[in-house]
């Protein structure tokens, strides 16, 4: 009798990541056409993005099941899942390097076209010592929060991790918070200069990044609630806790190069 080996260690095919790549390619083309004046519905827009919101969720939803509840996440499939979240990170890194590149090309030489004068004349910098200083100081709370929430879970304190995760999402909201209302009481624009360009583009990446991040813990909170992690098997929040010290990274450079530098 032919004995038949089953490959456990290997998670189901998935249509997905190919919708959430076309997906994200019509969401990148769109609004560059529309930058461009291209005649575009913003209802067509929401639609394209809430079409990728569901891909994604459709694609989280399924990775979680496979792991929690199919227990498909063995060795290799975790090999995997780290180092596709290494090499997504990596890319992060370059997606920031282009606009520090660009920030600093223009400061270090500003031409005549801007006044030969970085700020670009007209413009009012912010105070580094206002709210980017609170909001460099809820960051580094918040990463060192996130680390005793992964170090009690891993030593099996459910609750103590549950406190402390929380305690980091909420500091990411106030994050947010604080950045929107620094939007809000700023003397320029994205349209005021190249200043205007690169500030808002760095600072206004990072802050959808930390939307991001603060969702992508959120749903590691439910699923920690729901006993979905254990001391050994957590790579989720391993993976949004990789995630939220990057985005605390990129700040420190941003804080340090724009707000201070940039001054």
């Amino acid at each position: 009798m032919t004995k038949i080996i089953v490959p456990f260690h290997l998670v189901s095919s998935s249509p997905w990541p190919i919708l959430a790549s076309f997906q994200l390619f019509n969401l990148v083309f769109l609004n560059a056409k529309k930058m461009n004046n291209f005649q575009c519905s913003n209802y067509f827009l929401t639609f394209t993005i809430l079409i990728m919101i569901t891909v994604a969720s459709l694609w989280w939803r399924d990775v979680i099941r496979e792991a929690t509840f199919e227990n498909r996440h063995t060795k290799e499939v975790l090999k995997g899942l780290k180092l596709g979240m290494i090499l997504f990170i990596t890319s992060e890194v370059f997606f920031f390097l282009s606009f520090f590149w660009s920030f600093f090309h223009c400061s270090l030489s500003p031409d005549i076209f801007i006044g030969q004068n970085w700020p670009c004349k007209g413009i009012k910098s912010f105070n580094p010592m206002a709210i980017p200083l609170m909001n460099t100081i809820i960051l580094l709370s918040s990463g060192i929060s996130l680390t005793a929430s992964h170090h009690f879970l891993m030593l099996g304190h459910k609750e103590k991790s549950i406190i402390y995760l929380f305690l980091t999402i909420i500091l990411g909201v106030y994050f947010s918070i604080l950045q929107y209302i620094e939007y809000i009481e700023a003397s320029f624009s994205i349209a005021d200069s190249v200043y205007g360009s690169t500030f808002f583009m760095a600072t206004g990446f990072h802050g959808i990044h930390v939307i991001i991040g603060t969702i992508f813990l959120m749903v590691c909170l439910k699923r920690m609630i729901k006993n979905h992690f254990s001391s050994n098997h957590h790579f989720s929040f391993e993976a949004a806790a990789w995630y939220w010290h990057f985005v605390d990274v990129v700040w420190l450079f941003l804080y340090l190069c724009i707000y201070w530098f940039g001054k």
